[in-house]
């Protein structure tokens, strides 16, 4: 595997364009796409964000791979499933939003199949089945081409993350449901990331998103993209340019147990100086991932001491009721049904809450943030000190 990293300024399409081809070089460029081949794109379009808020793939980037797709005679197919309803109404209102219509003037197309298909992964760790946007079965080859973020419950939002958005919208909470714990939560992202099998991930990181993300944040210059033949070396790089190790994110933690990345991004195959982009105080989600204790332990005493300190080192959705405008979309997302409204605002029940950050990722106002307890804001502390 091997990862290309080149710097770009701004999103000015001339640039942008120069800068797609340059990351694309070292990885053969586009030369595996064939006349007549149809190549879906699979973006980050979350929900409905403008560009300059840096939730989304930027269509100035979407704009310029479909130029070079089309040069090699491809079909191209531009397409997500945000959260909400995976219906024609829904999506169309995001991809207006998200600046996409600018696909169709450069040729490319944007999906308006909203049918569903059933997949069966018996190979899977936790996704043995699941249901799918069935547009992708169009393509002959996926490129995966994410935003990155961080992300309040795997710690960062990159390519593998990027994965799940071929997952229907509406049936996103209950993967959540199904999955609550982190560490099973990651093993199904890598589980779609391996079924699928996208030919290139490609990150736009000319300007991320910090803070609460991913898409509460704050947009943060990086001024670098990324591309890879593997979403999860692409990861394992993008992480460490947030400031982020391995063992912080559950995704690269889940795709090293199948040796399917290194332990160290010093360890991959890079083309490209990517530590002159470090964000030395980039602004992360804290989920002390890295800090949990082994579920695995095999006496009695280390399984009740691993879930007592699980419970007191979690990180949880906190609301800002200052900012809460009592929209209830925080409600009727929530997988667990563990909110609910109160005066006007949301109240979460915290032990029925599964921790999956749905209603702080979904928030429209931001309200929710992620918090860490006063004890892992101790051991993180120590940690560093």
């Amino acid at each position: 595997m091997r990862v290309s990293v080149v710097p770009c300024a701004d999103y000015d399409p001339l640039r942008a364009e120069e800068a797609l081809r340059r990351v694309l070089e070292p990885l053969g460029g586009l030369d595996w796409v064939t006349e007549g081949m149809t190549v879906a794109i699979k973006a980050n379009l979350v929900t409905f964000m403008k560009p300059e808020a840096a939730g989304t793939t930027h269509p100035v980037l979407l704009c310029a791979l479909i130029k070079l797709l089309k040069e090699k005679g491809a079909r191209v197919i531009v397409g997500d499933s945000p959260g909400g309803l995976y219906t024609k109404a829904f999506v169309e209102r995001v991809y207006s939003v998200t600046g996409l219509k600018a696909v169709e003037e450069a040729g490319g197309e944007l999906n308006r199949d909203f049918t569903i298909a059933d997949a069966s992964y018996p190979e899977g760790k936790e996704a043995k089945t699941f249901t799918y946007t069935a547009w992708l079965d169009k393509a002959d080859a996926i490129i995966d081409f994410c935003k990155l973020k961080t992300h309040g419950m795997m710690a960062m939002s990159g390519a593998a993350k990027n994965m799940f958005g071929v997952v229907p919208g509406t049936a996103k909470p209950e993967y959540h449901y199904r999955f609550p714990d982190p560490d099973r939560f990651a093993d199904m992202i890598v589980d779609l990331d391996e079924y699928f099998a996208p030919r290139l991930s490609i990150t736009d990181g000319i300007v991320g998103m910090e803070g609460n993300g991913p898409t509460a944040g704050t947009p943060r210059h990086m001024g670098v993209l990324l591309a890879s033949d593997s979403p999860h070396a692409a990861d394992l790089i993008g992480a460490a340019i947030m400031g982020l190790k391995a063992e912080d994110v559950p995704t690269l933690q889940a795709a090293r147990r199948r040796n399917l990345i290194p332990a160290t991004p010093e360890e991959l195959e890079s083309v490209g100086d990517w530590k002159a982009f470090i964000q030395e105080d980039f602004k992360r989600v804290e989920t002390v991932h890295s800090l949990r204790f082994n579920k695995d332990a095999h006496s009695f005493f280390g399984k009740f001491t691993s879930v007592i300190f699980d419970k007191a080192l979690a990180s949880r959705p906190v609301l800002k009721k200052d900012e809460c405008v009592g929209c209830k979309e925080c409600y009727k997302i929530c997988p667990a049904k563990a909110i609910e409204m109160k005066d006007g605002k949301p109240q979460i029940h915290r032990k029925d809450c599964i921790r999956c950050f749905c209603c702080q990722e979904f928030c429209p106002k931001g309200a929710l943030k992620v918090k860490r307890t006063w004890i892992a804001r101790l051991l993180v502390h120590e940690k560093k000190s």
